[in-house]
């Protein structure tokens, strides 16, 4: 509430993706409490809904499967029914360090709930995005991006078969989408879009995301993690910052932390890998992403 005090959100309509509990939650409440319509995906529109339950303002509860890629076409194609324009997208839904190795159509969850379903709803709502004012696109990364494999991205390991580690391939989830947030940046820049793209790690944080952990870790964190860890409300803050604040109108291809800029360094800010991604994500969701008049995918 700090962050975003004093401003009107009442001419906008927002995208929250993971809506229904932690920092989406956060994020719903907090934009919709300054006036604009959230749209908040759950993996069932009943789930979304109960979220909304005792909120404040304008809400509109939407499915959303990441796993499944006809489940984000459909979103996506709901969100256009119901908006023309999008001014801003949150992509914050996730999972952590899956203590076994599971699959979706062949790759590793991880990689595509995190990565794969929002690069796919992100290009089939792009349109909408760069015809508002001034859209833009907030991804949800983390520090854990550090866990990543020393190439980055395993791309001849996308299935996670070989040498499966639950926090090694969350943290190529997490590096996957800063390096998603920075190739949509370049690509808006090109296109001559007023449109951002920025990535925010919101901190360590005690929520349904760390549902995974040894139940050590979790007891742990619930006794002494007040001592190290941000509330969800501070945590929230910094995506919240990023989505909304004036001064940023301008500004694209950046990491946030703590409501400001930072340098991740490293893979974060390889742009070669970033551009081999998109790629790569392109071929694994291509029958699924929107054609332009030559029949190829945009």
């Amino acid at each position: 509430e700090q962050v975003t005090e004093g401003l009107n959100l009442t001419d906008k309509t927002v995208l929250v993706t993971g809506s229904t509990s932690g920092l989406g939650l956060e994020t719903m409440r907090v934009l919709a409490l300054r006036g604009a319509h959230v749209i908040g995906t759950g993996r069932t529109k009943d789930k979304s809904a109960a979220a909304m339950q005792g909120l404040a303002g304008r809400l509109t509860p939407v499915a959303l499967d990441l796993t499944d890629f006809d489940s984000v076409v459909a979103c996506a194609e709901t969100v256009h029914s119901i908006s023309g324009t999008l001014d801003i997208v949150i992509c914050n839904a996730g999972i952590m360090a899956l203590p076994e190795l599971e699959q979706v159509n062949g790759l590793e969850k991880q990689f595509v709930t995190n990565h794969l379903g929002h690069f796919l709803l992100v290009n089939r709502l792009l349109p909408q995005i760069m015809e508002a004012p001034q859209g833009r696109v907030v991804t949800v990364s983390s520090l854990g991006y550090r866990w990543a494999p020393p190439e980055g991205i395993e791309f001849d390991n996308l299935s996670g078969e070989r040498g499966y580690d639950p926090n090694k391939m969350y943290g190529q989830s997490k590096l996957a989408n800063g390096l998603f947030s920075l190739e949509l940046a370049r690509r808006l820049k090109i296109a001559g879009s007023s449109a951002t793209s920025n990535s925010v790690h919101p901190g360590v944080i005690n929520t349904n995301l760390s549902r995974h952990f040894a139940k050590w870790k979790q007891l742990a964190g619930s006794l002494i993690g007040w001592t190290f860890m941000k509330s969800v409300q501070e945590g929230a803050a910094t995506t919240v910052y990023v989505a909304t604040y004036p001064k940023l109108a301008e500004v694209s291809g950046y990491y946030f932390e703590d409501c400001n800029a930072v340098k991740p360094g490293g893979r974060m800010e390889d742009a070669a890998l970033a551009a081999k991604l998109w790629a790569t994500s392109q071929e694994l969701t291509a029958k699924y992403l929107l054609r332009d008049a030559h029949g190829r995918s945009a």
